[in-house]
């Protein structure tokens, strides 16, 4: 009786050893899908958030322009934004009522942060271009505060765009374009 029990269980390890080859082979390859999506999602979450630090950095630029050019800034004349503006484009912005400002430029971010190497070379694949409007009051119209003392201060909106390529390749095609605007007031 105990042999005809042993000839029962011949070729038993081939299949059970075939069918933890399939198994682990699948999850072997669900782990490198999942590993494979989560540093894609990743890097791109880096690129993304690497984008609109040039946006902002375009913002303080701006700024920086402002508090240096104020006699620039007020006696610039108006420019088309459609014509003249590279990947900026004035439609990325609904509170914008028209296409004219004042262009001040496009960077590389390399060209704003110092850096060496590596990193410089990181830094030179995202641009940022930004451009000043005056700010419209609620009927439209160029705005500007009065002050108690009698000084008119004008509000200024500075619009900026980052792009995830360099300033030379990056256009309105470009796949990430990261637009935000910030409102000043020029004290006269």
């Amino acid at each position: 009786m105990k042999n005809k029990f042993r000839n029962n269980e011949k070729g038993f390890a081939l299949p059970l050893v075939l069918l933890l080859l399939v198994v682990m082979t699948i999850m072997g390859t669900t782990l490198v899908t999942i590993s494979s999506n989560e540093h894609k999602s990743n890097t791109e979450k880096d690129s993304n958030q690497q984008t609109f630090y040039a946006a902002e950095s375009g913002i303080s630029v701006a700024k920086k322009y402002m508090v240096d050019n104020t006699s620039i800034i007020t006696g610039s004349s108006q420019t088309n934004l459609d014509r003249d503006l590279k990947f900026c484009k004035a439609s990325l912005f609904p509170n914008l009522r028209n296409s004219t400002g004042i262009i001040l430029g496009r960077k590389s971010l390399n060209e704003v942060i110092s850096a060496s190497g590596d990193e410089a070379t990181r830094l030179g694949k995202f641009s940022f271009e930004y451009f000043i409007a005056y700010s419209p009051d609620q009927n439209g119209y160029n705005s500007s505060v009065k002050k108690k003392s009698g000084t008119n201060n004008t509000l200024y909106t500075i619009y900026s765009c980052g792009c995830n390529e360099s300033k030379d390749k990056c256009s309105a095609q470009s796949n990430i374009i990261v637009p935000l605007e910030a409102v000043v007031t020029l004290i006269n």
